[in-house]
């Protein structure tokens, strides 16, 4: 029977499991003495139920050379399927930076605008995300070129094969940046909070790492794993009432889990 669903239909984006879930199993103390586990092996719902990092590891390379291309290839055709293990691992490498289309191409060896299209089906695909930069109009703010982040860091690790302990990495502030960024969307985006988000940079070297703008109200952020920092004197400036925090390992929990509309 064929029923028409005007006015019933929901859709929900369902992500590998957010701190935000874990939050009603696990106490705090437990939350932050898995947090570098989750910064290695990510959050797809397997990982969790797998004890010895040799299967875990087992696990995420069979994810990233089967399941992950998978609806990739169903969603539309694609000429040169070699290319897109090759660009999500330039990615990887990227996070955090501006990315640029043309540099990838060359690269690549194929067009800007193929290499956009890519990207675009990875995104449809929950493989990565694209984060725009934030400006009303100032000439001195950046805006061109996108910074792009990854759904599942055990994906991203394992794609650039590096799930080697936090002690032994280099690439600590990439995989902090993006942990924060996906948890708090995962958390905004359940406890249904509309924002829309950003990052922030200027010419003259100003940035922020992560913006919000919920109703108009700016709320800018800065990510370090255990310093702290102060809001750029250009953004308090240009954008009188806007809010600013620095988010580091000892206040993370309560910015991804205490977030107020």
């Amino acid at each position: 029977i064929n029923e028409p669903l005007t006015g019933r239909v929901w859709n929900y984006t369902l992500y590998p499991i957010s701190t935000l879930e874990l939050s009603e199993f696990q106490t705090n103390f437990e939350l932050r003495q898995n947090l570098n586990e989750r910064l290695i092996y990510g959050g797809y719902p397997e990982i969790f139920s797998i004890k010895g990092k040799e299967d875990k590891k087992e696990y995420l390379n069979f994810l990233t050379s089967s399941y992950l291309y998978k609806d990739l290839l169903d969603l539309a055709p694609i000429r040169q399927q070699n290319k897109i293990p090759k660009l999500l691992q330039l990615l990887a490498f990227q996070i955090g930076q501006e990315v640029s289309l043309q540099e990838l191409g060359n690269q690549l060896g194929i067009s800007k605008d193929t290499v956009s299209y890519y990207i675009d089906l990875l995104e449809k695909s929950f493989v990565l995300f694209r984060l725009s930069g934030f400006s009303r109009n100032l000439r001195k703010e950046v805006t061109k070129m996108d910074k792009i982040y990854f759904y599942d860091l055990g994906v991203r690790n394992t794609l650039i094969n590096n799930l080697s302990s936090i002690t032994d990495r280099n690439d600590l502030g990439q995989l902090w940046e993006n942990y924060l960024i996906i948890e708090r969307m995962k958390s905004l985006k359940y406890k249904r909070i509309i924002s829309q988000n950003f990052f922030w940079r200027t010419y003259t070297g100003a940035e922020l790492d992560y913006i919000e703008n919920k109703e108009g109200q700016l709320s800018g952020f800065e990510f370090k794993w255990s310093k702290t920092t102060k809001a750029p004197k250009t953004w308090l400036q240009t954008y009188e009432g806007s809010e600013f925090e620095c988010v580091n390992k000892d206040n993370y929990l309560e910015w991804i889990l205490d977030i107020k509309s």
